[in-house]
């Protein structure tokens, strides 16, 4: 990787109009990323249904054919699967990629603090522990990096915070590792400012990964402002708050087996039809007006946050992965975007 990595980066960002995307560098960091960034929650299965594997592999290849150079995994996403699929699908493009992931989240190792009950996939009952001890984040990126098939990851970030492991301790472990040349930079996912402070006394980190779209704004008021200030880049998650905001999620829409989605209350009844009430009368109007998608100006609404590197944005299909990858090149205007930001204010007001 190194500077050869980022010549590939901007030669991609240079080729005009062959390519939508566009291109940050990520805080104060050395990583230059697409703003729309590929991410394979869905991809493992957990969670969202299960997975097919062919058509996952397509669509990371596709979103690389597209401009997209970063890849965002982690190894809870179907227990490892997510990982292994992301690594068959960059073999031989390697030198393309911004690789991503996590660590944390142990579904094998009962340390740490414990965080919920969920199946693993054999069926079978497990806890899932959130672990930053040093012993735990070393094993865990020697696993990832085989499961990947690379020698570096890129970007390793915490999934979530475990409350009962000093920063000191972690911060170590992240350090520790990028001096063996097994990680490149390091962030924090779902962290707020007084653990970011904690983790910045001990020195630098690269990025933040928050949730973020019409629907919770929570990180405007605080967290974009300091990170803003000490740069921090910030890839938001859930731009489309796992395909709510696409307008597709009917009360007629059938979920599979084993997706999560119809436990959050969002996604049934009035609070359902409420957000698909203001996608047919505020968004889809906006996205007429540009040739574009709902999920196209959700996005872009999110990536035009002061502060926002980029959005982190899952494909399951080919189709998905090049629409995702146009959503970068959506310019909203001011008052398109206060629109937005004011219909679903006014929404999550009420609920």
């Amino acid at each position: 990787m190194g500077a050869s990595c980022l010549r590939c980066f901007r030669t991609l960002s240079n080729q005009g109009d062959d390519l939508p995307m566009k291109y940050a560098r990520l805080g104060n960091s050395d990583l230059e990323l697409s703003r729309v960034v590929l991410g394979t929650w869905a991809i493992g299965g957990w969670m969202w249904g299960g997975t097919d594997r062919r058509d996952a592999v397509r669509a990371i290849q596709t979103s690389l054919d597209a401009g997209v150079n970063t890849i965002d995994t982690a190894p809870m996403y179907g227990f490892g699967l997510s990982e292994k699929i992301v690594g068959e699908a960059i073999r031989g493009r390697r030198e393309e990629v911004v690789v991503a992931t996590k660590f944390a989240m142990r579904w094998d190792l009962a340390e740490g603090e414990y965080w919920f009950d969920t199946k693993g996939p054999d069926g079978k009952p497990v806890q899932v522990f959130l672990c930053t001890r040093k012993r735990s984040i070393l094993q865990e990126c020697d696993r990832s990096l085989k499961r990947l098939g690379v020698d570096v990851i890129d970007l390793y970030q915490c999934h979530w915070p475990d409350k009962t492991t000093p920063a000191d301790e972690m911060m170590e472990a992240l350090f520790d590792l990028r001096d063996k040349g097994k990680i490149r930079e390091f962030g924090m996912s779902n962290y707020d400012v007084p653990l970011l402070r904690q983790c910045l006394a001990a020195g630098p980190i690269a990025s933040l990964q928050p949730p973020y779209n019409l629907l919770q704004r929570g990180i405007e008021g605080e967290i974009l402002p300091f990170c803003r200030e000490n740069g921090i880049g910030v890839i938001v998650y859930s731009p489309m708050y796992r395909g709510l905001l696409t307008g597709k999620i009917t009360p007629e829409y059938s979920f599979k087996p084993g997706d999560a989605r119809p436990n959050d209350a969002w996604f049934r009844g009035e609070r359902l039809e409420q957000v698909n009430r203001v996608i047919d009368t505020v968004v889809r109007p906006i996205a007429a007006a540009h040739s574009a998608t709902p999920a196209q100006v959700s996005v872009a609404w999110c990536l035009a946050a002061p502060g926002v590197t980029a959005a982190l944005v899952g494909a399951r299909t080919e189709e998905q992965a090049r629409a995702n990858a146009a959503a970068a090149d959506l310019q909203l205007s001011p008052g398109e975007i206060e629109t937005l930001g004011s219909a679903f204010s006014r929404l999550t007001a009420g609920g």
